[in-house]
């Protein structure tokens, strides 16, 4: 099965408006009581603020984007924005077989906020965590490059979750690889500090 066809069959079609959308931007919403439905980001988006009472709100669908790293590799982004309570998120990812993968970034404002705004704050984030690389090939494999690592922990299929998958510059490093690079500093400390996927790191 080639990537297209991969892609293709992680499509929903939204039950209110019935465009066809990635799975990745598809909302199951209801209840237990009343069932549920799956809408598109756009149609949740709009329930939700009607329900919140947000008539000042407007969703907008952002067109992918591209940025460059340090290392002059280009990575294309898909952007969602994503409604919740009193607070809106966007959501920026790239996407890998139809599905959500490498950097993934996130920059939460008030529900009622300038999204463009909101998404002018992201890319400066991107564009920072892009400038900066952690992890680099050496000698005897992927290495730390500067004793100071940032990323992301995902899940690891292969493991049943059993251990976390580590996503550093992108790169999905199993807990394995990530240990073996940190036995180039055994009998050194470390500070390991967890924060929000929104958060500056």
């Amino acid at each position: 099965m080639d990537q297209v066809e991969s892609e293709q069959r992680l499509k929903t079609r939204c039950s209110q408006c019935g465009r066809v959308v990635p799975d990745y931007d598809i909302v199951h919403y209801g209840s237990f009581e009343h069932g549920y439905s799956e809408l598109c980001g756009q149609c949740f988006n709009n329930q939700a603020a009607k329900a919140g009472g947000l008539d000042r709100f407007e969703h907008l669908n952002f067109e992918p984007i591209r940025l460059i790293d340090c290392a002059g590799k280009p990575h294309d982004f898909h952007l969602r924005t994503h409604l919740f309570g009193p607070g809106v998120a966007v959501d920026a990812f790239e996407v890998c077989n139809g599905q959500p993968s490498g950097y993934q970034f996130q920059t939460i404002g008030d529900a009622e906020e300038d999204l463009l705004g909101l998404l002018s704050r992201l890319i400066a984030k991107m564009r920072r965590a892009l400038s900066v690389t952690h992890v680099e090939d050496g000698e005897y494999g992927l290495q730390i490059a500067d004793r100071l690592v940032r990323g992301r922990i995902g899940w690891d299929e292969a493991e049943d979750g059993r251990v976390p998958l580590v996503i550093v510059d992108g790169r999905e490093i199993t807990w394995n690889e990530f240990g073996r690079m940190l036995m180039c500093f055994e009998g050194w400390q470390f500070k390991l500090e967890i924060r929000d996927k929104s958060e500056e790191l």
